[in-house]
């Protein structure tokens, strides 16, 4: 579980529980405190009750390439993955697990450097997205990504991160 830390620029309150899993070696991979203030964000965003459990892996290209091949049926990498938990049987009725999240440090880095973007801000949209995903967010067709991709927007420029997708 991460902690609650407070920064000069941003004092952070979070209300999520948030369970930050390092599988790699990167040092462009944010630290675990600012992965959870943006899965927080989300959660808050999204109007979701506080207390919710999300565990976020950040994984090698290898790791990601395996589960979304297996999950996904597609066998390549790619940058996040999201797993729902659904309805978990004989938990407290207090706990409120919402899944997890699967990032690839290397291909969120890879993709930050070829779109123009700052690595940071990346890294916030992709756990952003992912958590909006675990919440029940698609982008499956136009009027279902509009929403999302509004959501996420919203949720980005709130803390001074330029819309993702506004070169799209």
């Amino acid at each position: 579980m991460s902690s609650c830390s407070a920064s000069s620029k941003l004092t952070r309150i979070m209300t999520a529980q948030v369970d930050v899993q390092l599988a790699v070696d990167d040092a462009s991979v944010p630290p675990a405190d600012d992965i959870a203030f943006w899965v927080d964000r989300a959660i808050n965003a999204a109007q979701r009750p506080s207390g919710a459990e999300v565990s976020v892996r950040v994984v090698d290209a290898a790791e990601m390439r395996q589960l979304n091949s297996e999950f996904r049926e597609q066998d390549k990498s790619t940058n996040v993955l999201s797993f729902p938990a659904g309805d978990i049987a004989g938990l407290p009725a207090d706990a409120m697990p919402l899944g997890d999240i699967v990032v690839c440090a290397a291909v969120v880095r890879d993709e930050a450097e070829e779109q123009g973007k700052a690595l940071t801000d990346h890294w916030a949209h992709m756990i952003v997205h992912g958590t909006l995903h675990l919440l029940g967010f698609d982008h499956v067709d136009d009027d279902d990504a509009a929403e999302m991709e509004g959501l996420e927007a919203q949720i980005l420029s709130a803390h001074g991160i330029a819309n993702p997708y506004a070169d799209h």
